[in-house]
């Protein structure tokens, strides 16, 4: 990795994020089932970024595995994403306490105030996602240290607020914890533009699905590589009274099929058959073993291609660390142009208005 004393506006604008994290840079590798497993995340982590560990759908010992075995790899701080609705939650926060887990992410729903203060009784800083200014404000209320917002942009599962409008309702309004920005961002130009608004950093997820260390199944990655934004698209929800979270992936077979399976699963809902929480797992899981397939075992045509927008701007497969040694310079750059627009636009105490 780059010396980060290269980069001193970048340096300077994301100290907050830096000093929260424990990491050399404030850019949070979002957590990506079966793509961000012990050897993607510790190599991003020794890069000097922050990866993060998914959960998704494993038990307590496949994450305490996972977990173990990234300590085995690195020395540098790294998180764990837990899903707030995955019926051994309980458990698996005690494999976080148990394992000295430094940082925990609470996606997929809002967390209850039991779980956020046993994680923090144990001295583990919380993040969690925020969809609105409101709800960031509750969550800090109830204990999280720090808050991502991701847009509409962001691959897998999303919100239907784009990135931008949400970074504009929220930074402003919440200075109290450091605040992660995520959600199509995929170029030093973008990363400027956040910290410049008041960001303590980025989460980036689709940037490292093509690292050299992801072992995510080679198909896999030339369709990243070959994509184009408009590619990614958000799954349909066929009824509107079950409401399903939309999720953005690579258009192909498997995303027709889940509006099938949509049909099945709602109707069984409405039948009785399954509850309100079966049904949401079921759809849960459908996209787990679609992933699967995709990352896995290379199935890129049934399989889920998850990926936010900025997948146009992945174009090769490359390290880990010149993933972040552009992104760098890009933030960089960005940033020094701004400062130098800046100072020759600044009137001098004699100078009128331009």
């Amino acid at each position: 990795m780059t010396d980060q004393h290269f980069h001193p506006l970048t340096d300077h604008r994301w100290s907050t994020g830096v000093a929260f994290l424990g990491s050399r840079l404030a850019i949070m590798a979002g957590a990506m089932t079966w793509v961000s497993e012990h050897q993607l995340v510790s190599a991003i982590s020794n890069a000097g970024a922050f990866g993060v560990l998914a959960c998704g759908a494993m038990n307590p010992s496949q994450l305490e595995g996972e977990i173990r075995a990234t300590q085995q790899k690195t020395s540098q701080p790294f998180g764990v994403n837990l899903i707030v609705m995955h019926p051994a939650l309980s458990d698996l926060v005690n494999v976080c306490i148990m394992m000295k887990t430094t940082h925990v992410v609470l996606a997929g729903g809002l967390p209850s105030r039991e779980i956020i203060a046993k994680l923090k009784q144990a001295g583990i800083k919380i993040l969690c996602f925020a969809p609105s200014a409101a709800i960031g404000r509750k969550l800090v209320r109830d204990g999280a240290d720090a808050l991502i917002i991701e847009g509409h942009e962001a691959g897998g599962h999303v919100g239907p607020v784009a990135t931008s409008v949400l970074a504009q309702e929220i930074l402003p309004a919440i200075r109290d914890v450091p605040v992660f920005v995520a959600g199509g961002i995929g170029h030093g130009e973008a990363i400027a533009a956040y910290l410049n608004m008041g960001a303590a950093g980025v989460q980036m997820g689709t940037a490292f699905v093509c690292a050299e260390e992801s072992k995510a199944h080679p198909a896999f990655k030339r369709a990243f590589v070959r994509a184009a934004a408009r590619d990614a698209v958000v799954s349909v929800q066929v009824d509107p009274n079950f409401r399903v979270i939309p999720v953005r992936a690579l258009a192909n077979a498997g995303t027709e099929r889940f509006t099938r399976t949509q049909v099945d699963i709602s109707g069984k809902f409405r039948a009785g058959e399954l509850t309100f929480e079966e049904a949401s797992l079921a759809i849960e899981h459908y996209w787990a073993g679609a992933l699967r397939r995709a990352v896995v075992e290379g199935d890129v045509e049934n399989g889920s291609l998850m990926a936010g927008q900025s997948v146009g701007l992945v174009r090769k497969i490359q390290p880990a660390t010149s993933i972040l040694e552009e992104l760098l310079i890009q933030t960089e750059l960005a940033l020094a142009r701004d400062l130098d627009y800046r100072s020759q636009n600044t009137p001098g105490p004699s100078d009128p208005p331009k």
